[in-house]
């Protein structure tokens, strides 16, 4: 019998199965810009969510009443990542209205840029302490439930699922932002290490490494005609990313169709990490 005898297996359609059905999540930095639009999608796909937030209290708020008006199940959750104490009690809450953590995107970051020779301790431990320490914090809580609990398989054939958000800059430097490219190695190579420690927990850990995208964060880089077609020389799709390519890629990555995927840094970047100054021969 050859390939063309063979009965052709057709996978059924379901249109409206949801990936991520059952699940409780956790996403840090949530009130805005790529956090929100990560929690609003991560409901709609059926997860139970938590939105973490360190200011923007009314922001948060919002953010859970979008997600209770088309019918998801969200709550806020006021927490520093970079504070050891705040996190225990972050995830002390979630646990006691979930009953448990299946998925943990860590996105909360911020930029507090200098010159390299006039860049303060102050600003250089702030972006290390909630990029880098922050994501160290919470993932090791996570990892502590996801290890107690292990797997449910009606839930996920995975125990649990980490999400670092990265960025470009993992690999790509950038000066005048030494503590912000740092705090991102950092994290490269901290989901990594960690992906290989637990995976024989069947626990997944994975990092988005998202390019310029139109947020708050970065509002300078796009906001006038000018800046725009500067930022657009180093994206070679020609155009911005939204926040919304991300947490579609967010839900994906975590959800059992991508089961087998472990310890990448998968670069969400219009092809920013292409060089696109080498596209005309260098």
């Amino acid at each position: 019998m050859n390939d063309e005898t063979l009965p052709k297996v057709v996978m059924p359609r379901c249109p409206n199965r949801q990936l991520l059905k059952g699940q409780k999540a956790l996403v840090t930095g949530a009130s805005s810009g790529i956090g929100r639009a990560v929690a609003v999608y991560l409901a709609k796909e059926g997860a139970d969510v938590v939105v973490n937030y360190v200011a923007g209290e009314e922001q948060a708020a919002a953010v859970v009443d979008e997600i209770a008006a088309s019918g998801g199940r969200a709550m806020a959750i006021r927490a520093d990542v970079s504070s050891e104490e705040q996190v225990r009690a972050m995830f002390r809450q979630m646990i006691d209205a979930y009953g448990t953590i299946d998925i943990l995107v860590n996105n909360a970051g911020l930029q507090q840029d200098a010159p390299f020779d006039e860049m303060t301790l102050s600003q250089w431990n702030k972006v290390i302490g909630v990029n880098l320490t922050g994501q160290f914090l919470c993932a090791r809580e996570a990892v502590r439930e996801f290890k107690r609990r292990g797997v449910v398989p009606e839930v996920s054939c995975a125990a649990g699922k980490i999400i670092s958000m990265s960025s470009v800059h993992e690999v790509i430097p950038w000066a005048g932002h030494v503590n912000y490219a740092a705090s991102k190695g950092g994290v490269m190579l901290m989901t990594k290490s960690l992906a290989q420690e637990v995976a024989a927990y069947r626990i997944r850990v994975n990092s988005i490494c998202p390019g310029a995208v139109r947020t708050p964060i970065n509002t300078a880089a796009w906001e006038t005609p000018e800046a725009y077609a500067e930022l657009m020389k180093l994206i070679p799709y020609n155009r911005i990313g939204e926040p919304d390519y991300i947490a579609r890629t967010t839900a994906w990555l975590v959800s059992d169709d991508a089961d087998y995927i472990q310890g990448i840094s998968l670069f969400v970047d219009g092809g920013m990490t292409l060089y696109p100054g080498f596209a005309v021969g260098g």
